[in-house]
C-alpha cells in the first residue's frame, strides 16, 4: 500500500482507512448488513471522489502482512469436532473443485474472451478458484447460515490455497516459460506442499504450547500470539511449503489446546486484542478492495465500457456455474467416501443445503493480490499477455461474489427454509446442565468434608448453582443472604465450583459431546466469573 510522500502522508492513509471503518461498520450495523459488504461499495464510491488519497494494494502487503494473523485466527475460530467430521467434504473442495475450476476455467476461456489461449486461461482460473478466507469467515456468520455450512464453508476457505497457489505457479510458469509440468511433478509438489507444511505448523504449536504453559503473564502472552502466524508463515515459505497450511494447522493445534496453558485472565485479554486486530484488518482489506477500482481500469483501453461490463458478467456467472456443478456430485461422492470406505456415521446432504454451500463461493482480496502479483513481462522481455484484463476479470467476480451472492443470501437462506441452528442451542444447554449437575455433586461431597460446619456458604452456594439449574427448566427460584463470616468460605467454594464447571466442559468437549465453539462460550463466562471473584475477594 502506498501514496506517496513520506511517512506523514502513510499516517494520513492509515489514519483515513481506519476512521471509514469505523464510520462504515458503524453504518452495516444499523443497516443490519455484514460490514465487508458495506465496506467494498464504501471503498468504491469513494475511489471515485475526487481529493482522495489513491492506495494502490501490494500483493506482498496482503500476502505477508494480513493474511498470517487473520488464517491463525480462523483456525482458532474453527470448531475442530466439525472439522475433522466434515474432512472429506471440505478436501473435496478445497483440493477438487479448485482443480474443477481451474480446468473449467482454461478450457472455456479461449471462446469467451478475446486473445486468450488454454494457459492464459490456465492462470486466470487459478487466480479466482479459491474462495476467500477473509470474505468467508467474515459473512458467514453474520447472515444466519446454518452451522453445518459454516463449518464447510470455513475449512474450505482455510485450505483450499494451497492448491490454488500451487495451480497459479505452475499456470504463470507455463505462461513466462513454456514449459507444461507433468501431472506427476505436479502432484509431486503438491504433496511436499501440504505435507511440509502440516508438519511445520504442528512442530512450531508444539514449542510454542510448551512456552505458554512455563509463564502467565497476558502482555507477553498476547505479543506471543501475534509473533507466531508470522514466524509459522515466514518459515513455511523459506522450506518452499505453504504457509498457509502451516498457519492454519498451527493455530488449529493451538486451539485445541489452549484451556491447558491460558490462564483465565490471558485468555480474556488475548481474545479483546485478537477481536480489536482482526476487525481492524478485515476492515481494511475490504476498504482496500473498492478503492483498487480507478487502478483496475487505469491500463485497460483496448476494449469498450460495455464490453468489459460483459466480459465480468458472464465470467462471474462461469464461476458460479461452475461452483454449482460441482457441488452435487462432490456431495454424492463425499457421502460415498465417509459411509462406505471410512466407514462413518454419515447422512446425504439435501439439495437445499448443497445449493446455499454452492451460493456462497466468495473471493476476496486474496484474488485480487494474486491477480496483481502476476509478472508484467515474460522470459523473453514481452510484456505477460491479457494481465490487465485479468485484474479487471478478478475484480468484477470478487464484486459480483461478495456483494451480490453475500446480499442475497439471507432471502436465499430464508426462502430455503434453512434458517435457524437449533441442534446447536440444544447442545449448549445440555452442556450448561450436564455442568450444573457436576458442580453440586462437587459441593455436596465438599460439605460432608466440612461436617456441617459453615452451612450459610454452603446454603448460599448450593442456592445459586440450583437457581441456575432452574432456570435451564423455566422455574425461579429465590437467593438467600450470607453473613459476612461466611462470605470468604463463600468464594473459595465459588472458585472451587468453578474449577468443576472447567473440568466438566474440558470433558465434554474431549469425549465430542460439545464442540470447541461451545466449550469457548462457557469458558468465557467462567473466565468472566472468575476475574470477579478475584476482584472482590
Amino acid at each position: 500500500m502506498g501514496s506517496g510522500g513520506g511517512i506523514h502522508a502513510f499516517e494520513l492513509v492509515f489514519l483515513l482507512l481506519l476512521m471509514f471503518v469505523v464510520i462504515f461498520a458503524i453504518l452495516a450495523r444499523k443497516l443490519r448488513v455484514p460490514y465487508p459488504i458495506v465496506l467494498v461499495i464504501a471503498g468504491l464510491i469513494l475511489s471515485l471522489v475526487p481529493g482522495i488519497p489513491r492506495i494502490t494494494l501490494n500483493p506482498d502487503l496482503i500476502f505477508l502482512v494480513v493474511l498470517p494473523p487473520l488464517l491463525y485466527n480462523g483456525a482458532w475460530l474453527i470448531p475442530w469436532r466439525e472439522f475433522k467430521s466434515n474432512l472429506v467434504r471440505i478436501c473435496l473442495l478445497a483440493f477438487g473443485l479448485v482443480c474443477f475450476t481451474v480446468a473449467g476455467v482454461a478450457v472455456t476461456a479461449k471462446w469467451v474472451f478475446t486473445g486468450f489461449d488454454w494457459r492464459l486461461g490456465f492462470v486466470l482460473g487459478a487466480v479466482v478458484a479459491t474462495t476467500d478466507t477473509i470474505a468467508a469467515m467474515a459473512i458467514a456468520k453474520n447472515v444466519g447460515l446454518p452451522r453445518g455450512i459454516t463449518d464447510v464453508l470455513e475449512g474450505e476457505s482455510l485450505l483450499n490455497d494451497a492448491t490454488g497457489l500451487l495451480a497459479l505457479e505452475f499456470g504463470v510458469a507455463m505462461v513466462v516459460t513454456g514449459e507444461t509440468p507433468t501431472l506427476g511433478s505436479a502432484l509431486l509438489r503438491l504433496s511436499y506442499l501440504t505435507l511440509a507444511a502440516i508438519a511445520l505448523g504442528l512442530i512450531i504449536g508444539f514449542v510454542v504450547e510448551a512456552i505458554h504453559r512455563r509463564i502467565d503473564d497476558g502482555p507477553i502472552e498476547i505479543t506471543m500470539s501475534i509473533i507466531v502466524p508470522y514466524a509459522v508463515y515466514l518459515a513455511a515459505e523459506a522450506i518452499h511449503s505453504s504457509g498457509v497450511l502451516a498457519v492454519v494447522a498451527c493455530g488449529l493445534y493451538l486451539s485445541r489446546h489452549s484451556s491447558h496453558f491460558f490462564s483465565p485472565s490471558v485468555r480474556i485479554q488475548a481474545w479483546a486484542v485478537w477481536d480489536s486486530l482482526t476487525f481492524a484488518l478485515n476492515g481494511i482489506v475490504f476498504m482496500l478492495i473498492g478503492l483498487q477500482l480507478p487502478f483496475v481500469l487505469a491500463d485497460i483501453r483496448e476494449y469498450s465500457f460495455l464490453q468489459l461490463l460483459r466480459y465480468g458478467a458472464i465470467f462471474s456467472g462461469l464461476l458460479i456455474l461452475l461452483r454449482l456443478v460441482w457441488m452435487y456430485p462432490g456431495a454424492a461422492l463425499a457421502y460415498f467416501i465417509r459411509k462406505h470406505l471410512l466407514h462413518q456415521k454419515a447422512e446425504l446432504p439435501g439439495p437445499r443445503q448443497i445449493f446455499v454451500l454452492g451460493w456462497t463461493g466468495m473471493r476476496g482480496v486474496l484474488a485480487l493480490a494474486a491477480a496483481l502479483s502476476l509478472p508484467v513481462t515474460l522470459a523473453n522481455g514481452a510484456p505477460f499477455p491479457q494481465r490487465n484484463l485479468i485484474v479487471f476479470l478478478t475484480f468484477c467476480v470478487i464484486l459480483v461474489t461478495l456483494v451480490l451472492q453475500g446480499l442475497t443470501l439471507p432471502a436465499v437462506i430464508r426462502a430455503l427454509g434453512l434458517a435457524g441452528d437449533s441442534e446447536h442451542k440444544c447442545e449448549e444447554e445440555e452442556a450448561r446442565r450436564l455442568i450444573i449437575e457436576a458442580a453440586l455433586a462437587r459441593l455436596e461431597e465438599t460439605r460432608s468434608r466440612d461436617r456441617g460446619q459453615l452451612a450459610e456458604a454452603y446454603k448460599e452456594i448450593e442456592q445459586r448453582y440450583r437457581h441456575r439449574l432452574a432456570n435451564l427448566v423455566g422455574k425461579d427460584e429465590q437467593g438467600i443472604e450470607v453473613d459476612r463470616a461466611s462470605y470468604a468460605r463463600y468464594l473459595e467454594l465459588s472458585r472451587n465450583m468453578l474449577g468443576t464447571e472447567r473440568e466438566t466442559a474440558l470433558m465434554l468437549r474431549n469425549t465430542g459431546r460439545i464442540n470447541d465453539e461451545v466449550l469457548r462460550k462457557i469458558e468465557h463466562e467462567l473466565d468472566l466469573t472468575e476475574t470477579r471473584l478475584s476482584l472482590i475477594s
